[in-house]
């Protein structure tokens, strides 16, 4: 079969989708005419395949019973890299052990709800520990710029198979939502449990002198205990460069309005549905996202983690800490657009030799952005800028709730004063962007991991400790779902090839 591309109005694309088996969709809105790129599977003749055409761009897993298999893996995490290590191992005919500090995806719902009602932390199951990651409930965005060699689309496929939508197989900025990524993660585990494999939940593991078989470490970058345990079992790790911030959140209509060039009058007419039924912008190509980056004093200022129609979230794994995250369900149509605005911070900009020396300043951010609960502080975003105290805050989607408090004064200069620049160099791109509308909250700290565990990069095998293969973000190697996935997956595979 062939493709063929297309370049259509909003409006077009949308009922082409609707028609037609679809394999890339991408909304350009460079120019004041937003233009959807699509492209489409064809016949020998050149004429689009139905919508409702069998998928023939994959063949499903065929997953081995390991009930007795004579080859085993403990896999340490029940994130993607854990989780798609455990399904490569399963396709491979080895049985895989997963040991996971949280609780299983449910009952982690539960200790999630009482967090965002402000009613304490269980330091052991948040939007951080538990089955799935912290991707599960914080967005579950499947978009990578990573380049690893690998089949980054095996990983969308995999996804689709437990029950993701098509739109994971051809949309560029890949979403599924954390209203149903749960499903899908307890799907996967239902795999690996009838399979033969097993998942140990409300385990943590505090040492591997005593483990016998090759094991996947694949922790998260949030599981500071288990760095300081590594290191006191002589494993291998050093600095790596990270980024910390603040978590911002404009109203998403204005940003719906500077991202795709709207008028007063178009915004009106175009971006909601109307009384009669006919369908906007908006209904057509979802709600803008932005993607900024600039350069302050010879680092980096960007956004991360975008989350359009999304919500901020607490995102802590301690009870003395204040960090945020943020996410969106599927449909993305809260009234917020919230993203991390970050600054990179490179390992000699911290002084010292320790390995777990980025680790230490992020919590010590995190302690100094902590309000006695999961209350966040918070200022306007000119006022920011401006140096000023907000008198009072807009409304927010952070669900615990926010305070006023001056970021200006308390963020470490090297990041609140880049941040002051980099706020305005945006709003020289994006007129408007800079406003009192938008809220900044903190800390957004936890953007990738500071620490790295150095392995072989052939082997991907610890360079300290044979047998252990570290992985996915904790490991310092990937940075989201699909990149932690992805090295699970090869992960699983470099322990299949040595027999």
């Amino acid at each position: 079969m062939e493709t063929k591309q297309y370049i259509l109005s909003p409006k077009e694309a949308y009922e082409a989708a609707q028609k037609w088996r679809v394999v890339k969709r991408s909304v350009d809105a460079r120019q004041r005419e937003l233009k959807v790129h699509l492209t489409v599977l064809t016949d020998d003749q050149g004429k689009p395949i139905a919508k409702d055409a069998p998928i023939p761009l994959y063949e499903p897993p065929v997953f081995q019973d390991v009930h007795h298999a004579k080859r085993s893996v403990v896999i340490v995490g029940c994130g993607p890299a854990g989780l798609f290590a455990a399904l490569t191992l399963l396709e491979h005919g080895i049985k895989p052990i997963i040991y996971e500090r949280g609780k299983e995806v449910s009952e982690r719902k539960k200790d999630i709800a009482l967090l965002n009602r402000n009613e304490g932390l269980n330091p052991e199951s948040n939007y951080c520990f538990g089955e799935g990651g912290a991707g599960t409930f914080s967005d579950g965005k499947l978009f990578s710029r990573s380049k690893k060699r690998g089949n980054m689309q095996r990983v969308m496929e995999l996804f689709h198979y437990f029950g993701a939508s098509d739109t994971v197989l051809y949309e560029a900025h890949a979403h599924i939502g954390s209203d149903k990524l749960p499903g899908i993660i307890k799907r996967m585990r239902e795999c690996i449990i009838e399979h033969g494999g097993e998942i140990h939940f409300e385990t943590c593991v505090t040492s591997l002198k005593e483990v016998r078989h090759p094991i996947i470490l694949a922790i998260g970058h949030s599981a500071h205990d288990t760095y300081r345990m590594l290191a006191a079992e002589g494993v291998k790790m050093e600095t790596k460069g990270f980024a910390m911030g603040v978590r911002i959140e404009h109203p998403q209509s204005l940003i719906n309005k500077l991202m795709y060039h709207l008028s007063a009058k178009r915004s009106v007419s175009e971006t909601v549905r109307t009384l009669s039924g006919e369908a906007g912008l908006i209904d057509y190509v979802g709600n803008a996202s932005y993607s900024m980056v600039t350069q302050v004093d010879g680092r980096g200022v960007y956004s991360f983690c975008m989350c359009p129609g999304g919500h901020i979230v607490p995102a802590g794994s301690s009870t003395d800490s204040c960090v945020v995250n943020g996410m969106s369900a599927s449909h993305r149509n809260s009234p917020y657009a919230n993203s991390g605005m970050v600054v990179q911070i490179n390992p000699e900009d911290i002084p010292g030799n320790d390995p777990l020396k980025g680790l230490l300043y992020q919590e010590a951010l995190e302690q100094l952005a902590f309000q006695g609960s999961a209350v966040a502080p918070a200022q306007r975003m000119k006022d920011f800028v401006e140096g000023k105290a907000s008198r009072d805050l807009p409304s927010c989607s952070y669900l615990p709730g926010i305070v006023s408090s001056r970021l200006d004064e308390w963020l470490p200069a090297h990041i609140g004063k880049r941040l002051q620049q980099g706020f305005r160099d945006f709003d020289r791109k994006y007129p408007g962007f800079l406003t009192n509308e938008a809220v900044i909250v903190g800390v957004e700290s936890r953007s990738s991991s500071a620490v790295r565990i150095i392995r072989d990069s052939e082997s991907l095998e610890s360079i300290s400790t044979p047998g252990l293969y570290p992985c996915g973000e904790g490991a310092g190697y990937a940075g989201g779902i699909t990149s932690s996935a992805l090295d699970g997956i090869n992960a699983a595979l470099k322990i299949a090839e040595r027999q």
